[in-house]
């Protein structure tokens, strides 16, 4: 046999198997990566319970779309934006990332905004909550799904404009910044009156001073514009220092159940706060709630439940729009209402908000607590509606007037 003839038949021989699907590459994962803050002092309320609630979603979507698994990686900006900025690059650019989940630290969520938008990659954020990331920020690439400023604003500072004068103790970056700005704005539209705010930076560890600032403004009300580990220092140090004693009560504007899980229920009794999400609302929170809670030794935040609902609300995009295209996955999920145990009748918005019911809560005395995390008893429901920025007040460039 020639060689001709030799090369010949040993290539008809191999077509068949280098086409065949056994042959063939296997096709690239869909990866999602949940960055945030992983040991700081974000960990609890998102850190690795959010890395397991998007497993969680992955597993129970049946770990694969369009025949490609879907993998979650893990990522920690250590709440700094360049860190942020060089993780989602890098994700990006050489491991294939497709989305990127969660976000705490609201100057790092807009960093990541950024770099969503000119990459063509959607940005799901949960616990990053700056209502810029859907108002001057906004980007086709984004989607908030948890909560914003805007709406704990409505749900916690209005309620309460009379009850100051009020005195910020905010975060200096941000996510404080956007806090105290939207919760201003409500105190004054409620007929509250403002004094003052004293910033300080993340991650501080003493706060007697900012308290003393806030004691010696005469005000009644102290708007704490912070979140994890710095709001509870401020609340247990307001409680040493005997303010609520004294007559001045304390609003957290951004408070999670491991916040109250964290100060406890005897210095945290009768905190009022708004949230997206309890577990022990209702059957369908509490079945998923245990779920979570036997992996993680923890009931769920509004947040990490929140990357649970929005990643799983994206993997059905995925799969109804046939392709993992970014635009064509962002019109699929705009256009399906979202209905979980984390929302009813959720409607994402041109400006990449997702609008659903929100729930104040009082916490428990206590006395009032009769099982483990039973900390929270419901005061009202804020329809989405009411809840949110009205679209045409956001200042979002997508947004047709």
């Amino acid at each position: 046999m020639s060689v001709r003839s030799f090369a010949v038949g040993l290539a008809a021989v191999l077509a068949p198997l280098l086409l065949s699907p056994v042959a063939a590459e296997n096709p690239k994962p869909l990866r999602i990566g949940v960055l945030n803050d992983m040991s700081g002092i974000y960990a609890d309320m998102a850190g690795p319970g959010s890395v397991i609630a998007a497993k969680m979603a992955v597993e129970d979507f049946g770990g694969s779309v369009l025949g490609r698994k879907i993998e979650i990686l893990a990522g920690d900006h250590q709440n700094k934006p360049d860190v942020g900025s060089a993780v989602a690059n890098r994700w990006i650019d050489e491991d294939g990332v497709d989305v990127i989940a969660d976000l705490p630290t609201s100057s790092v969520l807009l960093a990541v905004q950024e770099i969503g938008r000119q990459k063509n990659k959607l940005v799901l954020a949960s616990t990053g909550g700056s209502s810029d990331f859907t108002g001057k920020f906004c980007a086709p690439t984004g989607i908030h799904w948890t909560y914003d400023t805007y709406a704990l604003a409505v749900g916690t500072g209005a309620p309460l404009a009379k009850d100051g004068p009020w005195f910020f103790i905010t975060a200096d970056y941000a996510f404080g910044h956007a806090l105290e700005r939207d919760t201003s704005d409500a105190v004054r539209k409620a007929g509250g009156e403002i004094l003052g705010g004293v910033r300080h930076p993340q991650g501080a560890n003493d706060f007697s001073s900012y308290l003393m600032q806030a004691q010696n403004s005469g005000a009644k009300m102290i708007g704490v514009a912070s979140s994890g580990a710095d709001q509870i220092a401020t609340i247990k140090q307001a409680t040493e220092f005997g303010l609520p004693q004294r007559g001045v009560k304390l609003a957290g504007l951004y408070l999670h159940i491991t916040d109250i899980h964290g100060i406890g229920l005897q210095d945290a009794q009768g905190l009022i706060l708004t949230q997206a999400f309890y577990w022990d609302l209702n059957d369908e929170t509490r079945a998923w709630s245990k779920r979570f809670y036997e992996r993680h030794k923890a009931m769920p935040t509004m947040g990490q439940a929140g990357v649970y609902s929005s990643i799983m609300h994206y993997l059905n995009a995925v799969k109804a729009a046939g392709t993992a295209d970014t635009q064509a996955v962002v019109a699929k999920m705009k256009a399906t209402p979202v209905n979980d145990f984390f929302a009813k009748n959720g409607v994402i918005r041109a400006d990449g908000r997702m609008v659903h019911d929100l729930y104040v809560f009082e916490v428990k005395k206590p006395e009032e607590s009769k099982y483990p995390w039973d900390y929270f008893k419901l005061v009202r429901t804020i329809p989405g509606d009411q809840a949110f920025r009205p679209l045409s007040e956001g200042g979002c460039p997508l947004v047709k007037n």
